[in-house]
């Protein structure tokens, strides 16, 4: 038995871009920043990371992402890590490191915070259940 899987609770970075593939399945893609903070042990002085999650989503739940979220606004993920190749516009093979998503739901409101508007008027349901997507099928 092995498992996969990822959790990220964090801040987008950017709004959501969504593409479709050639047979028309949307995907979307973002990235969520997560910190940590600490205090140096020898200097005493406040140190900071934050480390940046590229996510995949697919399908209608890829469509609601791109639809419901923005820049700095919080999220929960859950998924799987998957590491693939591509090409990139000169030809030189490139990998990258991304979670395809699972579950996604929308925290609290643009700029962050914890959750306060579950039951906003615009907001989806708190989370969306999709299956993944081939990598093959990936339009970028």
């Amino acid at each position: 038995m092995s498992v996969n899987k990822a959790i990220i609770v964090g801040n987008l970075g950017a709004d959501p871009e969504l593409r479709f593939t050639p047979s028309g399945r949307p995907v979307a893609n973002f990235n969520v920043a997560t910190s940590s903070a600490w205090k140096d042990k020898t200097s005493g002085e406040k140190k900071e990371d934050t480390q940046w999650h590229k996510i995949v989503v697919w399908g209608p739940q890829a469509e609601n992402c791109s639809k419901y979220l923005q820049k700095g606004r919080q999220v929960y993920v859950e998924g799987e890590i998957r590491t693939r190749n591509y090409e990139d516009k000169e030809g030189v093979k490139r990998w990258t490191t991304e979670i395809v998503a699972r579950d996604v739901k929308f925290l609290g409101s643009k700029g962050g915070g914890g959750g306060g508007d579950f039951g906003a008027p615009n907001d989806p349901p708190s989370g969306f259940e999709e299956t993944g997507g081939s990598d093959e099928e990936i339009p970028f």
